[in-house]
């Protein structure tokens, strides 16, 4: 659904306005997954420089407690995630005469990160079912020259996008194998990763994309992104790490959109902000972070050697 966006209407000065925000200017609160944290203060810094009356309060939160904000909290405006609605969310906004409008805002990786010192980096997508399926322990299963044995899986948090993204994408049922363990967030997992060498990290794309960024050069010095290969067992011997023409060509294997969902029932600051994320400027903003734009067409170039 498109958004329009209203930026001006009629007053009467005898009429105290209802409401205190317009889509260019006012106080408001959102919630944003963490695992989009790099990308979303960049939206949010740059629309508040150009719109100098908005204010655009944020809480960045693990997917699950993000998702409960949206529902019960009636002062948060949006939330960015990594999902649509479910049935039941959806079902819960019906009966409070609710109808949320949803933009995709991008399309995202989920990215699988090692130790500098660990050289297996190329990694299959049947390895990589086996890898989370529990069925694969050992570095040596992949490698039978490593140095390393039991790998570690980590992610950011229990109630993470990417923890959900695992136990869906590779048919877990609870509880994950005992090799699984959670830190707090993205950054987390890229420090523990860079302290353990058996470590195999799992983060959002959007924390080591963005190589104008020092937070992120910073993190690339202290891991390795895997490269994963095609589920098409045709292609299984060429790799591909989470790059935007990757992205976009579906050749990289693990990616998923990433939503703002906005419940104000008019054109307030939330759809305002949300216009501008999805709109022109935000998509190009999205793309200069390493991550590839919903709207935004990008030019995939064939060199020839």
């Amino acid at each position: 659904m498109a958004l329009t966006l209203i930026l001006g209407a009629c007053t009467s000065e005898k009429k105290k306005p209802e409401y205190t925000d317009t889509p260019i200017s006012g106080d408001i609160l959102i919630v944003v997954d963490e695992s989009y944290k790099p990308l979303m203060q960049v939206q949010l810094d740059t629309f508040m420089k150009i719109y100098k009356y908005a204010n655009i309060r944020v809480k960045y939160l693990p997917e699950a407690e993000a998702f409960n904000e949206l529902m019960m909290n009636d002062s948060v405006r949006l939330a960015v995630v990594a999902r649509s609605l479910n049935k039941e969310e959806a079902a819960f906004f019906e009966g409070r005469k609710i109808i949320p409008r949803m933009n995709k805002l991008a399309i995202d990786a989920v990215a699988l990160v090692t130790n500098p010192d660990n050289p297996d980096t190329l990694i299959t997508y049947a390895q990589a079912v086996d890898i989370f399926s529990g069925k694969i322990r050992s570095w040596k299963q992949l490698n039978p020259n490593s140095a390393l044995d039991s790998i570690a899986i980590v992610f950011d948090n229990n109630g993470s996008s990417n923890s959900r993204y695992l136990q869906e994408t590779f048919h877990l049922q609870k509880p994950l194998p005992s090799n699984w363990s959670a830190t707090n967030s993205n950054a987390d997992v890229i420090n523990y990763v860079n302290k353990t060498p058996r470590a195999l990290g799992v983060v959002s794309v959007n924390w080591i994309s963005d190589r104008d960024d020092a937070t992120v050069n910073s993190f690339l010095t202290k891991v390795k992104v895997v490269e994963i290969s095609s589920p098409d067992t045709s292609l299984d011997k060429e790799y591909y790490k989470p790059y935007q023409a990757y992205i976009a060509l579906k050749q990289y294997p693990f990616i998923r959109d990433v939503q703002i969902i906005i419940r104000e029932g008019r054109n307030g600051l939330g759809t305002g902000f949300a216009s501008f994320a999805v709109g022109d400027q935000g998509q190009r903003l999205v793309r200069l972070m390493g991550m590839l734009p919903a709207t935004m067409p990008i030019r995939i170039l064939k060199v020839n050697s």
